[in-house]
């Protein structure tokens, strides 16, 4: 549990030097070779692994602590919280000065629908919703706001579909207003769509 772990320890870090590789312009190169290792990384993971390759179950649940007993074998549980953290880094979102910034950089193309689908999911008032999506797009919820990306376009650009009906789009990142709502899921922002260059893909 503790390989689990710290595997999950290292996949995190290599994400965020990876970010910061990009946030300073390094050479295409070096970013290259950070995408490599972190898949690298992701693939040393056990749910990634056969039991046959791994010798055991890759994700067996003895790791959880057994009921009336202290913390035994935490590895899975803290593996779970950097898998939340990583997880929503490859899906390029990020929270930085108290704004929602998407700068997708570790996305597969395998993330993407190949044929239209539906996505269903409950928003802030605890409604179910159902979300038509069409081929080359993805979707998931970030404080129970739905987040739709379509790809296409020359840079990333994000629509705040808002609940009077209005949108707002920004380039990158939303206002602090918009940001502060979702994270108090205030219901002003219905959904998000974005667009996504191509080229951002690993």
């Amino acid at each position: 549990s503790i390989y689990w772990h710290m595997v999950s320890k290292l996949l995190l870090a290599v994400q965020e030097t990876l970010e910061r590789a990009v946030a300073e312009e390094a050479d295409d190169a070096v970013v290259a070779a950070l995408r490599d290792a972190y898949e690298d990384v992701r693939q040393g993971l056990g749910y990634c692994k056969s039991p046959a390759v791994y010798g055991a179950f890759p994700t067996d649940p003895y790791s959880h602590t057994p009921k009336g007993h202290g913390a035994r074998q935490p590895g899975m549980t803290g593996q779970v919280k950097e898998e939340v953290l990583t997880r929503l880094g490859e899906l390029g979102l990020r929270v930085a000065g108290g704004r929602i910034a998407i700068r997708p950089i570790l996305l597969r193309p395998t993330e993407w629908t190949t044929a239209p689908a539906t996505f269903a999911c409950r928003d802030v008032s605890g409604q179910q919703r159902s979300i038509d999506l069409p081929a080359n797009s993805l979707a998931f919820t970030f404080c129970q706001v739905p987040v739709v990306y379509h790809r296409g376009g020359d840079a990333v650009t994000v629509t705040a579909h808002l609940a009077d009906g209005s949108t707002a789009e920004h380039h990158g990142e939303l206002s602090a207003e918009l940001s502060a709502s979702i994270f108090r899921r205030g219901g002003l922002v219905e959904a998000l769509s974005v667009h996504v260059p191509a080229v951002v893909e690993v």
